[in-house]
């Protein structure tokens, strides 16, 4: 590796929108994210299922379920 080109990693503060804190390696001192393990539905076990516009019906009509 070559000295001075590469930057200081240190450790981070990763912020979900959930609320949920923890702490990681980074080069940027604070990251804030959108979803995390303690959220997703992957590893909760909890589905969410959001229907805008209607967008489950017209898919059923549309295939006659």
């Amino acid at each position: 590796m070559k000295n001075g080109i590469h930057p200081e990693y240190k450790e981070a503060t990763v912020t979900c929108a959930c609320g949920n804190t923890f702490k990681t390696g980074s080069v940027k001192e604070d990251l804030k994210v959108e979803i995390c393990s303690e959220c997703h539905p992957f590893f909760t076990g909890r589905q969410k299922f959001t229907d805008t516009g209607g967008r489950i019906d017209k898919f059923n009509k549309k295939y006659k379920r």
